[in-house]
């Protein structure tokens, strides 16, 4: 099987993909590979820290590793202001800020909010 039948179904604008019929909002193209790499990384990190602290039954942990999920999906362009509505100089803040916080570890600030 290829990558791109891994994929999932794209909307022909490009900007939603979907899933199981449900329309959802598509990582932004232009977000450079390594970054993305990285952003992916740290979203799927802070998931599992997510369902650790449910295990747990830790609230505040839970609180912390959400707003770091939430974090990462703004910064990927899956949340917050559209990618498609944003200009270049705009994106390019997004992911390099978005990414600063989060290698700081702390998830929370601007980059998470939208």
């Amino acid at each position: 099987m290829t990558a791109d039948a891994r994929r999932p179904a794209r909307t022909p604008d490009g900007r939603y993909v979907i899933v199981n019929g449900r329309r959802w909002r598509a990582t932004e193209p232009d977000v450079p590979q390594d970054i993305a790499a990285r952003l992916r990384s740290h979203l799927m990190a802070a998931r599992r820290a997510v369902a650790a602290a449910r295990r747990a039954q830790d609230a505040e942990a839970e609180r912390t590793a959400r707003t770091r999920v939430h974090t990462a999906k703004v910064v990927l362009g899956e949340r917050g202001t559209p990618w498609w509505d944003q200009q270049e100089a705009e994106r390019r803040a997004r992911w390099s800020e978005g990414l600063a916080v989060l290698d700081e570890g702390t998830g929370a600030g601007d980059a998470d909010r939208g």
